[in-house]
């Protein structure tokens, strides 16, 4: 019974969207994304200049190189996921990806220019010396969607939350702890 429940934990997360996970990572913060963005019922608005970084209090957060993106909106989701201000990284790697959430002001998904729906992007951003409170991000996860809310028609940001493979493996261990104990106690 419980396999099909932890089988059912793995699918919960699309595996084409693309998901940001921010880490504290001894003094630093660092952010990963992955996975692949469907632009299908985002409207192109424009391209800009962009870099790595964050303010919470508007839903914002790239990662990647400095470059040129291309900005999209027509998309629902969390205004905000902390009350931090502006904070630029330190250090930026990979495709520039970011998303803003914030209503009537700067609601954007961004990618890099020339960017084809559905192909893979994969970037990274580091704020040295920082924390989640010193940055103003509050853990959790926080999802934006669009379109048909499709596999992929999602962008997803986890702060300070284990993967769905991470949360498997524990449940596993806690299962087989459990199963171990019962058997020692029937004994």
């Amino acid at each position: 019974m419980f396999i099909a429940g932890t089988g059912s934990l793995v699918s919960i997360q699309p595996a084409q969207a693309y998901t940001v996970t921010l880490k504290q990572m001894g003094s630093n913060v660092v952010a990963t994304g992955s996975g692949a963005i469907n632009l299908t019922g985002l409207t192109f608005f424009g391209l800009t200049d962009l870099s790595s970084l964050m303010e919470a209090s508007l839903g914002q957060i790239n990662t990647g190189q400095l470059g040129l993106a291309a900005g999209y909106t027509g998309f629902t989701g969390p205004t905000s996921f902390g009350s931090g201000g502006l904070f630029f990284a330190n250090a930026g790697s990979g495709d520039l990806v970011g998303i803003s959430g914030a209503p009537h002001f700067s609601e954007f998904i961004f990618v890099p220019a020339g960017y084809v729906s559905g192909n893979a992007l994969s970037s990274s951003a580091t704020w040295n010396n920082a924390t989640f409170a010193s940055l103003g991000v509050i853990p959790g996860t926080y999802i934006w969607s669009w379109g048909a809310r499709g596999a992929s028609q999602n962008f997803t940001l986890r702060i300070g939350v284990p993967d769905g493979g991470s949360t498997v493996s524990l449940l596993g261990f806690a299962l087989f702890g459990l199963a171990a104990l019962r058997r020692k106690l029937s004994c």
